[in-house]
């Protein structure tokens, strides 16, 4: 059954509305889950080693109105999942909407929050080649781990797999972390290919990429065209498990804020071999994640 989360929000600006929204949908989640018995401890979870395999947890820092609260209400939710991994504005939150020093602040808070031995990944992704340097510069300095790049989108037509090949070029020679490359195109409305993630997979900065999109044949062939060294890490919850059959190391998951137990155990169950085990799984993750 889906849930429809809908806020009569009229003297409240448009983004804090679009906040609210999120956090009523979280707690449906969790009062479903809760509801059928499924666990929302992780405490008792393991996850695989290497800084790209398993669930990397994806955060949604709420943004205050005119910034207040801010950084005590994004420290809060980290202390609440606290995960081997951690990402921090990728695309499930705010992190479209927000200025450059507010980017930085919710940085500041997440490595505050996150211990040193787990790793904090950062969306640095922006539409220039420039900008998107300088924001990967500012994560690392910040104590990011690794940053995660989407693709630029906005003259589409441009955005050939040449280009991309370039821009991620330029970026992961340039940034002193790891680059993790992300595909969108349901946000971005452009496509990273097959053959462009196996060229950028052969430069010693570029990690991995994750793929957003449900296409578990492109996710097999980006698995395909890079070295064994190379993670491919599944970003879409409702095809977690057909990812991880055909090559994915892992996933970032913004469901997994709200069942991190569960998602770590399929990813547990299929490691171990427990196919069936991680298939029942898949079928109790996949209408929470579309709720």
């Amino acid at each position: 059954n889906q849930v429809a989360v809908k806020l009569a929000l009229p003297d409240i600006p448009p983004l804090v509305q679009a906040t609210l929204r999120n956090v009523g949908a979280v707690l449906i989640i969790w009062g479903y889950a809760r509801a059928r018995g499924i666990s929302l401890d992780m405490r008792d979870a393991t996850l695989g080693a290497g800084i790209v395999a398993g669930i990397l947890f994806a955060t949604e820092f709420i943004f205050i109105y005119r910034g207040l609260l801010y950084t005590t209400v994004s420290r809060a939710t980290l202390f609440i999942y606290i995960a081997p991994f951690v990402v921090a504005l990728g695309s499930n939150g705010e992190a479209p909407f927000i200025e450059e020093d507010e980017a930085e602040r919710v940085i500041a808070a997440a490595r505050a929050s996150v211990p040193r031995d787990r790793v904090l990944i950062v969306g640095t992704g922006r539409e220039s080649t420039r900008a998107t340097i300088a924001a990967s510069a500012r994560a690392a300095a910040q104590g990011a781990d690794a940053v995660l790049v989407r693709t630029p989108s906005f003259f589409k037509a441009r955005m050939t797999p040449e280009v991309f090949v370039r821009h991620y070029t330029a970026v992961a020679d340039a940034t002193p972390v790891p680059v993790l490359l992300y595909n969108v195109p349901a946000v971005t409305g452009v496509n990273l290919t097959p053959d462009a993630v196996g060229r950028l997979a052969r430069h010693p900065n570029i990690i991995g990429v994750k793929e957003t999109g449900s296409d578990t044949a492109q996710l097999a062939a980006f698995v395909a065209a890079a070295p064994e060294t190379f993670a491919v890490i599944a970003g879409s919850a409702p095809t977690f498990y057909p990812s991880l059959c055909v090559g994915a190391t892992g996933g970032i998951l913004a469901v997994s804020c709200v069942l991190p137990a569960l998602c770590v155990e399929l990813h547990e169950h299929f490691r171990a071999g427990r196919h069936h085990e991680a298939r029942e799984l898949q079928r109790r993750l996949t209408p929470l994640a579309k709720l």
